[in-house]
């Protein structure tokens, strides 16, 4: 494989590295996409499965190496030479799937787009997409995007439910398909860090750096831009299948199909609004808050003339008030930092990306530990096998480290959990227990202990009652599982 960065000190590199998460003889498991998320099933730490997929990804390039010299910094370009790397992960077939499944419905989930002399088209009519009208768009030199692949794939679920433990920010995906010739979108940066994998035929890449500052890591995605404002670009490539093309939020780029092959590419997303901007305005008000409630510097009134001193018009006045006020205020936006409530600001922040996230995606061993197994049903005329009976002795864990988060609210103490989380991003509202205060050292603990398994009689709860209680109510909400099944089918 060839990975070429294209930074300011850009030089090709080569080379496969032997690495976990590296390419692999297939062996027992099979090769490609479905393999490799068996292989990883067998690993019993939900974040080892995600930086072991992260790193096949990227192979062969270091993630180490990734994220000091191209993360939110410069394009990278792997070549592979390896058709079958991503096989299994999506298809035109897949994409084929989809649509017959009736559920496709255009505008929500599918768009229709051509870009021809410098005009960007959407052709979307209303309603489902259905597979003869979506083909024609397609025959007629339309690209088609579908906008929430992992709705109707349970491979690219999968994928992507492993891979925001990682970012520990909303992994997301579009794929798109381009006939051969054409182009479906204008020239644009985007407010996500971008993983272009070609999974079918090949696709002419051109990258852009930002054109100013402003547009360094920016907060929202460019409108579609013309040729004249682009300059030259700084990576100019064509994309084969199982090649992959990273570019940080605010690169410029266009994809346009060559005459010869259509194009059928997924691009994997993380990191909308997840920086150091987004997050102060999580903490700020609520430091703010904090010093109005404890420090009667803050409660103190302005003074009764400064609108004759203070404001634009008298900006370039010299006035000793004018200093005085400037300096009151720095030193209380100095001050805040005391306030500032950093770790609850983070609870928050979390509480958003539980919201954001996919469900975990169950091995067939952790649904038979766990409630989505359980053999509760009817028969003979009632129901049988309903008891959910947790004992002391009965061993669990969390099912995935990152699945549960504890804030502390005005309200109470709330558990957000995903377990009950959709497919299709903030389809449901946020999913939260209300719990006992007296809980959170157990929460903690089953936190601090995964991936191990811990006897239920071992959580710091203060009577048995509670800690199988708090154990039950953990595991029908799927997010506990326990070490042996507990009941027999």
């Amino acid at each position: 494989p060839e990975a070429t960065a294209a930074g300011p000190d850009a030089k090709p590199r080569g080379g496969p590295e032997a690495m976990p998460g590296g390419p692999r003889p297939a062996g027992k498991d099979g090769g490609g996409v479905s393999g490799l998320l068996r292989r990883l099933a067998r690993l019993e730490d939900s974040r080892q499965r995600a930086a072991e997929l992260f790193r096949w990804l990227l192979a062969p390039v270091a993630p180490a190496e990734f994220l000091g010299r191209h993360w939110e910094r410069a394009p990278l370009l792997l070549r592979r030479g390896d058709p079958g790397y991503y096989a299994g992960l999506f298809s035109t077939a897949d994409f084929d799937a989809a649509l017959r499944g009736g559920e496709v419905h255009f505008g929500t989930h599918l768009d229709v787009t051509s870009y021809a002399e410098g005009v960007r088209e959407t052709h979307n009519p209303s309603g489902r997409a259905l597979p003869a009208v979506v083909w024609d768009f397609y025959q007629n030199g339309c690209s088609l995007r579908l906008l929430c692949p992992q709705a109707f794939s349970p491979t690219v679920w999968h994928f992507l439910s492993i891979l925001q433990e990682q970012f520990g920010s909303m992994a997301g995906a579009n794929t798109y398909l381009t006939p051969p010739g054409t182009q479906g979108f204008a020239p644009h940066y985007d407010d996500i860090e971008a993983f272009v994998l070609q999974l079918e035929g090949k696709k002419h890449w051109r990258v852009y750096r930002p054109r100013t500052d402003a547009e360094v890591l920016p907060q929202f995605s460019s409108a579609n831009l013309s040729q004249a404002e682009l300059g030259e670009p700084v990576l100019e490539t064509v994309l084969e299948a199982g090649d992959l093309l990273y570019f940080p939020r605010g690169f410029i780029h266009q994809g346009d199909c060559l005459p010869d092959a259509h194009s059928l590419h997924i691009t994997v997303s993380s990191y909308q609004r997840n920086s150091w901007g987004d997050f102060l305005e999580k903490l700020l008000p609520a430091a703010l808050q904090m010093a109005l409630e404890e420090d009667v510097e803050y409660r103190r009134g302005l003074p009764m003339d400064y609108l004759q001193y203070m404001g634009v018009a008298n900006s370039d006045t010299v006035d000793a008030r004018r200093t005085a006020f400037v300096e009151k205020v720095q030193s209380l936006i100095k001050k805040l930092v005391d306030y500032a409530p950093i770790d609850a600001a983070v609870d928050q922040r979390a509480k958003l990306f539980l919201h954001d996230c996919l469900p975990p995606v169950l091995t067939q061993s952790e649904k038979a530990q766990s409630v989505y197994g359980f053999p509760a049903r009817w028969q003979d005329g009632g129901p049988c096998n309903v008891d959910i009976l947790i004992t002391k002795d009965t061993e669990v864990r969390l099912l995935r480290h990152g699945i549960v988060r504890l804030c502390n609210e005005e309200a109470g103490v709330m558990l957000y959990y995903t377990t009950e989380n959709s497919r299709v991003y903030h389809k449901e509202e946020p999913k939260f227990l209300e719990i006992d205060p007296e809980y959170t050292d157990s929460i903690e603990f089953l936190l601090s202990s995964y991936p191990n398994h811990v006897s239920v009689a071992n959580l710091p709860c203060e009577t048995l009652e509670e800690k199988i209680s708090l154990a039950t109510l953990l595991f029908e909400k799927g997010i506990l599982t326990t070490k042996k099944p507990l009941a027999k089918i």
